[in-house]
């Protein structure tokens, strides 16, 4: 099977399996969204959707935010980990989006990875699922099954983002990006992997999974 088949065989299984896959971070809105893809950083997405309808109670947007004790928001979010670095951020970010923004979370790459705790990731996300500008956000689930499925040679996320938007159409990039979180976790996850029974690896996998 050449690469070509190979794009094409993993686009129509996962579109098979998830027809409609839904952004598993619970949301209301961009800033409600950025905020659960920061917190999701090294935590699961169930964890975030644990905490945040504590952190939305308490606060649903930049002008609210700002102004609640940052220590507060530090010990609602604590079970997401990393609690001092993102409740300084969640403030911070807050409070430049309230000031300079007019409270509107903005709608490109260069003012999103400015603001306090927004990496490329994370805008790539808000990109996608707030804005529906395709992009391509690969994490952990993407990067792993990116070299599974030959797609990219597993070096850094940044060449598994460019080898997916390379081979993947365009059009179909957020949505894939989806498809393939809930095909990692269900089907292909990083331990107690059986490369035999996976509908994509068993297929178009590489030859080391399977020694």
């Amino acid at each position: 099977m050449n690469q070509q088949k190979k794009i094409k065989f993993i686009i129509s299984t996962l579109e098979s399996l998830y027809p409609s896959p839904l952004v598993p971070l619970k949301h209301q809105d961009a800033y409600t969204l950025l905020i659960a893809v920061l917190l999701s950083a090294r935590c699961t997405d169930e964890r975030v959707n644990q905490v945040t309808p504590d952190l939305f109670n308490l606060a649903n947007n930049p002008g609210d935010m700002m102004n609640k004790d940052p220590e507060k928001i530090k010990e609602i979010i604590r079970p997401c980990g990393l609690s001092p670095f993102k409740s300084k951020s969640i403030h911070q970010l807050s409070k430049i989006l309230f000031e300079q923004y007019n409270s509107i979370v903005p709608a490109n790459f260069e003012s999103l990875e400015s603001l306090p705790g927004v990496g490329h990731k994370t805008a790539s996300v808000v990109m996608s699922q707030a804005f529906n500008i395709p992009t391509f956000p690969v994490d952990t689930h993407i990067h792993r099954l990116s070299y599974r499925w030959c797609v990219s040679n597993g070096k850094n996320v940044i060449k598994t983002e460019k080898d997916c938007k390379r081979q993947f159409p365009k059009s179909l990039w957020s949505k894939l990006h989806l498809q393939m979180i809930y095909f990692g976790r269900e089907y292909c996850p990083a331990r107690t992997h059986h490369p035999e029974k996976c509908p994509i690896c068993s297929v178009v996998g590489r030859k080391s999974l399977f020694k």
